[in-house]
């Protein structure tokens, strides 16, 4: 590539990607995503805010780049916010960030880009895209404790010819040591926490000004016993232990949510195993999956060695030994010796006598 257009965040990642690039001969320019989010003042430091869009642009001023702001508030309403609350409705937890990489950083995003004239994008995230022979394949990046290809499974393969992630062989600390060397300004700035779109008063708040009715409900066990009263199933997931006012000789956790019942299911720790699960909306980032491979259920989750079958579009993990509070509405993600293979939104979940 020699036109490349950086995602500019405002924080100090896709700050030096856009640094290194132009340092490598790349003709390099910053686009910065408005997306309608105004986080409160003070609050904490969310990506695509006004106070970002300016942090980019002094960056690019810095850089020496050109900087232009794109709105894609619409697409993000359409393709993330709305299936995000949809989603909670139906008692699942859902990830917007891989959504949002899906749909507007590497599907909008990448076609505006292309559509003016670049030949791809590039971003600050955590990972690596490998060429051989023309084929290319998403890779686990050298800082593995940063690593984001859980977030990035869901980008189309076709996309991958037109990525560059600058940041794929360097850990955090490297990254902030360059800003700091470089002069750029920023180099110190907090990462972004949250939800972007979540305002800090929570996800109840948010949900309840979408209409999201948190309507009191029952909490049973898996015998079906009535043992409490919930505030609404949009206030819980899987694995959830406090908030649920219930008084035990042992710890309860949510073990599964009843949308249709309006119901909450608790119970001990070992309840919440399961064997395997099925995932739906699956994208391919190689040719087709292996028959074993190894598989996260959440980000901040270790990867477990599971078999893979698949029946049309509908993907079965069975893992080697049973995982722990697997979530429908959230990925499950595939690896293979450091290649990311794809993945799918968990739909169901297997538990029962382990095989």
């Amino acid at each position: 590539m020699k036109k490349v257009a950086v995602a500019m965040s405002g924080g100090v990642d896709s700050a030096v990607a856009a640094l290194l690039l132009k340092e490598s001969g790349h003709e390099v320019v910053g686009l910065t995503m408005c997306l309608g989010v105004a986080p409160a003042p003070g609050g904490p430091v969310k990506c695509c805010g006004p106070e970002e869009i300016e942090d980019a642009r002094t960056v690019c001023r810095a850089l020496g780049i050109r900087h232009y702001v794109v709105d894609f508030a619409a697409d993000l309403e359409e393709k993330v916010i709305r299936p995000f609350v949809e989603e909670y409705c139906r008692g699942r937890t859902p990830n917007p960030c891989v959504a949002c990489n899906r749909w507007i950083k590497f599907g909008s995003l990448l076609a505006k880009a292309l559509a003016w004239g670049f030949d791809g994008i590039a971003t600050g995230h955590y990972a690596a895209i490998e060429e051989k022979n023309g084929l290319y394949r998403m890779k686990i990046p050298k800082d593995r404790r940063k690593d984001q290809t859980y977030f990035l499974h869901a980008v189309p393969k076709g996309a991958l010819a037109k990525v560059l992630f600058p940041l794929a062989g360097y850990a955090k600390d490297e990254v902030r040591g360059i800003a700091q060397r470089s002069g750029l300004p920023l180099f110190d700035k907090p990462e972004s926490q949250d939800i972007c779109f979540i305002p800090a008063e929570g996800h109840r708040a948010f949900l309840r000004s979408r209409g999201v009715g948190m309507e009191p409900g029952g909490i049973g066990d898996r015998r079906g016993r009535v043992i409490g009263r919930h505030g609404g199933i949009a206030c819980y997931t899987i694995g959830q232990r406090t908030g649920l006012g219930i008084a035990s000789p042992a710890p309860l956790y949510v073990t599964a949510i009843d949308a249709a019942r309006n119901r909450l299911v608790v119970g001990e720790k070992r309840e919440l195993l399961s064997e395997g699960l099925a995932a739906g909306q699956v994208n391919y980032l190689v040719d087709a999956f292996p028959e074993e491979a190894w598989a996260k259920i959440r980000y901040a989750h270790r990867a477990a060695r599971c078999r893979i079958s698949q029946n049309g579009e509908r993907l079965t993990v069975r893992f080697a030994e049973p995982q722990e509070a697997v979530s429908p509405g959230q990925s499950v993600v595939l690896y293979d010796d450091g290649t990311v293979l794809g993945g799918g939104i968990i739909q169901e979940i297997y538990r029962g006598a382990h095989r």
